[in-house]
């Protein structure tokens, strides 16, 4: 029965994003189906075959994390030493997500991280992640977060980003006398 009173806001909850509420569904799916392929190939080809698939993939997995790191580390080095700034990632981050896919124990992980490691589906991935981000970061809400990080990025002509500092002279930046409203409210 309603009263007709205007309910508080406290009492009605947010709506949750559709990532929050499918993510677990899916999750849940995913390792089914990892769970229901092993037990397929097991009974196939036998417990020892699936057993030696999954150490391939850690010993793979983790072979390729380490060449990717080392990669991404000469090329930050050289980058110093010549004085310019890192190139793009250059894929070292896709390889080190295929790299992990590998690691975690499955054939449909093991799939996507191979998958991940050739150079076509890398440049793919990437530039949709890219567009991706930057579709989101221009559709960012005034105040949120992705906001303040689109504001940060001022660049050169050159499309170098300028470093700087903001200097308030007009004593905004100071502190306030104990017992003085801050900020004043008379302006």
């Amino acid at each position: 029965m309603t009263t007709g009173a205007p309910t508080s806001a406290y009492t009605t909850r947010p709506r949750r994003s559709r990532l929050r509420r499918y993510l677990p569904l899916g999750v849940a799916a995913w390792l089914v189906l990892e769970i229901w392929l092993l037990t397929l190939v097991a009974g196939a080809a036998g417990g020892l075959a699936v057993f030696l698939l999954l150490v391939a993939g850690l010993v793979g997995g983790s072979v390729v994390i380490k060449r990717a790191g080392r990669r991404a580390f000469q090329s930050l080095n050289e980058a110093l030493q010549q004085g310019g700034s890192p190139a793009r990632g250059g894929g070292n981050g896709l390889m080190m997500l295929g790299g992990l896919l590998l690691m975690i124990p499955g054939l449909v992980s093991d799939a996507a991280g191979l998958l991940l490691l050739v150079p076509p589906v890398q440049k793919a991935v990437s530039r949709f992640a890219e567009s991706a981000l930057e579709k989101r970061l221009g559709a960012a809400a005034p105040g949120s977060l992705g906001d303040a990080f689109q504001q940060a990025r001022m660049h050169r002509p050159d499309g170098k980003v300028v470093q700087g500092e903001v200097i308030r002279e007009d004593g905004a930046g100071r502190r306030p006398e104990p017992g003085e409203q801050y900020p004043p409210l008379t302006r």
